[in-house]
C-alpha cells in the first residue's frame, strides 16, 4: 500500500499576521492595569511570543498575587505601580506621553476609563485625526482579511469624522504590508438617496477621495453589505468597479450597525475579531475577556507591526 502524503496545514490569516509581527523588534507596550488572569495572561502570552515587551501598570501587590495565584511568570517585565485603575490609566497614558512605550494596551479597566484619559484634551494622546477602532476579522470561508469600522469608539459619526475613519483604516491596511486596500462605504442600498442619509455621506466620501481629501485605497459606495463582499451579488445588481464585491475594508454607517455585523460574524460565521484603536499617538490595543487567545494575540500582533512599521519609515504620530 503506497502511503498518502499529508496535505500541508493552511496558515490562517492570523498566523501569517502573527508571523510577520515576529519578524519585527517586539514593540514596548504600556499595560494599563493588568490585575485579573486574563489581561495579565494575554500581555505576558503576547511577551513570549514575541510580539511586545510590556510594562505593567497598576497596584504592583495585585498584579504579582494575580500572577502567583494563576501561575504566571512575570519574569524581570517592569512593574509600574499604581494604587487602582483610574491611577493606572493616567499613568499609563503618561509615559506614552514621555515617550517610555510605542504600544498602549487595556488590561482589566473599563474601556471607557482608559478612552477618557486618552482623549484628555490637555494630558492625553490625542492627534489632528479623529480616534477610531478597527477590528480585523478572520472570517471562516472568506479568502482575505476583513476590516470594519468604526463599531467601538465613534456612536453616530458625521461626515468629517467618517473621513478620519476610513483614513486610519486605510494607513494601517496600507503600512502593515497588505496592499492597497478596496474600502466599501456600507449602508442599506446601493443608490443614493436622501431617505438613507448614510448614502449621501458614502457618495461624499468617494468624491473626497477623488479629490485627494482621502488617499491610499480604492474607495466605492454607497454599497449594501452583499454587493459589497460578493461578486455576483454586485454582478447582479450591476455595480461595476474595483471594490463591489471585493471589500477589503468595510465602512459602517455608525457604531450600531458595525457593532451588530462585527458579532453576527463572530457569533454566527464563527469569526475571529481582533481590534485595535487608531488616530492617537500611538495604536491602543482593545481586548475583551471573551477574546481567544489566538485573537489577543492577533490584536498584539497587527498593533506591533503597525508601530514597528512606522518607527522603520520615521511616521510621526498623526
Amino acid at each position: 500500500m503506497t502511503e498518502t502524503a499529508a496535505l500541508p496545514i493552511e496558515q490562517s490569516k492570523y498566523d501569517l499576521l502573527i508571523a510577520t509581527a515576529r519578524d519585527e523588534t517586539p514593540a514596548v507596550t504600556i499595560v494599563a492595569h493588568p490585575c485579573d488572569e486574563t489581561s495579565l495572561r494575554g500581555a505576558l502570552e503576547a511577551a513570549q511570543s514575541s510580539l511586545i515587551t510590556p510594562i505593567l501598570v497598576g497596584p504592583e501587590t495585585k498584579i504579582r498575587s494575580v500572577a502567583a495565584d494563576h501561575g504566571l511568570d512575570l519574569g524581570s517585565y517592569e512593574i509600574v505601580d499604581a494604587p487602582h485603575s483610574h491611577a493606572a490609566a493616567a499613568k499609563a497614558v503618561a509615559m506614552i506621553r514621555e515617550g517610555r512605550g510605542e504600544l498602549l494596551m487595556k488590561g482589566s479597566l473599563h474601556t471607557d476609563e482608559l478612552m477618557k484619559e486618552v482623549a484628555a484634551s490637555a494630558t492625553g494622546l490625542r492627534t489632528d485625526r479623529r480616534i477610531s477602532h478597527v477590528f480585523i476579522m478572520d472570517v471562516p470561508g472568506h479568502a482575505e482579511t476583513l476590516f470594519i469600522t468604526d463599531a467601538a469608539i465613534n456612536i453616530f459619526p458625521d461626515l468629517e469624522a467618517k473621513r478620519d475613519i476610513v483614513q486610519n483604516a486605510i494607513d494601517l491596511w496600507v503600512t502593515i504590508g497588505l496592499g492597497e486596500p478596496r474600502v466599501a462605504i456600507l449602508s442599506a442600498v446601493e443608490t443614493v438617496t436622501t431617505k438613507i442619509p448614510s448614502t449621501i455621506e458614502a457618495a461624499a466620501l468617494c468624491k473626497m477621495a477623488e479629490r485627494g481629501q482621502i488617499t491610499g485605497g480604492l474607495i466605492d459606495g454607497p454599497l449594501a453589505f452583499d454587493n459589497a463582499i460578493d461578486p455576483e451579488a454586485a454582478r447582479i445588481k450591476g455595480i461595476t468597479s474595483p471594490v463591489a464585491g471585493r471589500g477589503q475594508i468595510l465602512v459602517v454607517p455608525d457604531l450600531e450597525a458595525g457593532n451588530m455585523l462585527a458579532k453576527n460574524l463572530t457569533f454566527l460565521s464563527h469569526a475571529d475579531a481582533a481590534g485595535i484603536v487608531l488616530g492617537a499617538r500611538v495604536p491602543i490595543v482593545l481586548t475583551s475577556r471573551a477574546d481567544s487567545v489566538r485573537t489577543r494575540l492577533a490584536s498584539c500582533a497587527v498593533a506591533s507591526l503597525y508601530a514597528a512599521r512606522r518607527r522603520a519609515m520615521q511616521i510621526p504620530a498623526v
